[in-house]
């Protein structure tokens, strides 16, 4: 069980609002902030060169951090500067030929979307989304039924943007593999609360980011290449190897071949120091406390007149999105605002595939972390129930 007093006392700023936006972008532990401001003040003592060096044993130890946290080996771990690098980089390495299909759910995220529809177009290949059931996660059967050997990659968004939604990613990575499929999982709004495991999940790739639910610094990502995977993929945009002569190079054979030699130093460690901090809680007791407080928002959103919840899905998580008679989305957030109720709004531009097929156009979205009370949540409910009347 999530110690309430103590994780507040680590997120002081959670006391002087309801912040409601940790699928956006968390608030960081004060640990966190610590890890990364005291870097940055020792590249300013000495020069960045020096103060990573002094902190090579703890950023190498960040790789066994994650494999711990993600369920894999170090060495299939990479890290970059978001989850959208952190999915580029992987799809860009899956070898695509005319003829060949890529299968999505119709929860695909927009910057997924622009990269495989591009690619689609320069490869011939094609994008085809998968249905979803009858309560909007992805339709195991109807996948199945799409299935053959001309499939190379299911891309699969564990949980969408825009809801509460948690697709069945066991069975479709089971489905995928009958025909040789690689699973590409975009994690980005799982990791950090919900256990996200390669080894329990069966995918081949997880791409994630740290600013979210992990409650890391922005400019951080991770990705999560099983060994198997990486024989099957051709990383291109690389600078992971060496440059034996003119004319010959090798490239790293692990999932470090994705990173990028630049990098930044301090929120590399504060990203460390969020997974830390992550497991320490332990990942089953904030998945716990954070469906609590969004099961809490959706019931007390639903009791007020003219407010419908649109989240999907028979298994939810800490994802809150609903829309108002009459108001327009921004209109709510902004007034939430400005009594101090931190929310966003998630547009159908975001989930072209999934909003369009419910006709709608935009929702409030709020996402309750394990710092959140019970007295915060039901302050929201009151202020949009004032909205109303």
């Amino acid at each position: 069980m999530i110690d309430l007093h103590a994780v507040r006392r680590d997120t002081p700023a959670c006391y002087r609002q309801v912040f409601l936006d940790s699928a956006g972008s968390s608030l960081p532990p004060v640990g966190v902030l610590d890890e990364v401001i005291g870097h940055l003040h020792r590249e300013a003592e000495i020069g960045g060169y020096r103060a990573a060096n002094e902190r090579l044993d703890d950023l190498e130890a960040g790789y066994g951090v994650f494999a711990e946290l993600l369920g894999c080996e170090p060495d299939e771990v990479a890290f970059t500067d978001s989850a959208t690098r952190s999915w580029l980089s992987a799809f860009d390495a899956v070898p695509l030929a005319e003829g060949d299909r890529v299968l999505v759910t119709e929860a695909e995220y927009h910057s997924n979307a622009i990269a495989l529809l591009r690619r689609a177009a320069d490869t011939g290949a094609t994008v085809e989304p998968v249905p979803s059931d009858s309560v909007g996660a992805l339709d195991v059967q109807a996948l199945r039924e799409m299935l053959d050997e001309r499939v190379k990659l299911v891309s699969l968004v564990h949980v969408p943007t825009n809801g509460g939604l948690v697709n069945p990613v066991l069975e479709v990575a089971a489905a995928a593999h009958e025909v040789g499929a690689l699973v590409l999982l975009d994690a980005c709004q799982s990791i950090g609360q919900l256990p996200v495991r390669a080894d329990e999940l069966g995918v081949d790739i997880i791409s994630g980011t740290g600013r979210k639910w992990l409650r890391g610094p922005r400019g951080t990502g991770m990705l999560v290449v099983r060994r198997a995977a990486l024989e099957r993929l051709h990383p291109r945009m690389v600078d992971a190897g060496t440059w034996h002569a003119p004319d010959k190079i090798s490239l790293r054979d692990d999932a470090r071949v994705f990173e990028l030699w630049e990098t930044g130093v301090a929120e590399r460690l504060g990203l460390i120091a969020a997974a830390r901090y992550a497991l320490r809680l332990g990942v089953d007791a904030i998945a716990s406390a954070v469906t609590d407080r969004a099961d809490r928002l959706r019931a007390g959103l639903s009791g007020v007149d003219g407010v419908t919840v649109r989240d999907l899905g028979e298994r939810r998580c800490g994802i809150v999105t609903f829309t108002v008679d009459g108001v327009d989305a921004e209109h709510v957030r902004d007034t939430l605002v400005s009594k101090g109720i931190t929310v966003t709004v998630s547009r159908r531009g975001s989930t072209v595939l999934d909003m369009t097929r419910r006709g709608l156009h935009e929702v409030v979205r709020a996402s309750p972390h394990y710092f959140v009370d019970d007295e915060q949540l039901d302050a929201c409910v009151a202020e949009v129930a004032a909205l109303r009347s």
